[in-house]
């Protein structure tokens, strides 16, 4: 995966354990797609001063996921779905009976809600 989409997801997940300028500035620049420059400008700092306050935050992010682990959780348990999801298309697609077709159609909307 990407770093900076892994860095914009762990943000999502544990970005209000952060102080509210580490998570601001990490929303800025992951997610907003602002440069160093622009959210210093925009705070009145220097651009080293928002650097180090990014790098501080990533670091944090990365010791939540570490310890808590609930990015690599949640990934393996979309992963497990969609695996399932698949083979009970393979069924849906070989049955015949329409009760039965009927039922895997309902699962299927079900687990694709958790996807």
């Amino acid at each position: 995966m990407e770093e900076k989409v892994k860095i914009s997801m762990l943000c999502d997940l544990y970005g209000k354990l952060l102080t509210p300028k580490q998570f601001d500035f990490l929303n800025d620049y992951y997610n907003n797609d602002l440069s160093l420059s622009e959210i210093a400008e925009n705070n009145q700092i220097t651009r080293q001063a928002v650097r180090d306050n990014i790098k501080k935050g990533e670091k944090k992010l990365f010791e939540y996921e570490e310890k808590l682990s609930f990015m690599k959780r949640t990934l393996n348990q979309e992963k497990k779905i969609e695996k399932v999801l698949s083979e009970l298309t393979k069924i849906q697609k070989n049955s015949s009976d329409k009760k039965v077709e009927a039922i895997l159609a309902s699962i299927k909307k079900e687990l694709n809600c958790l996807v």
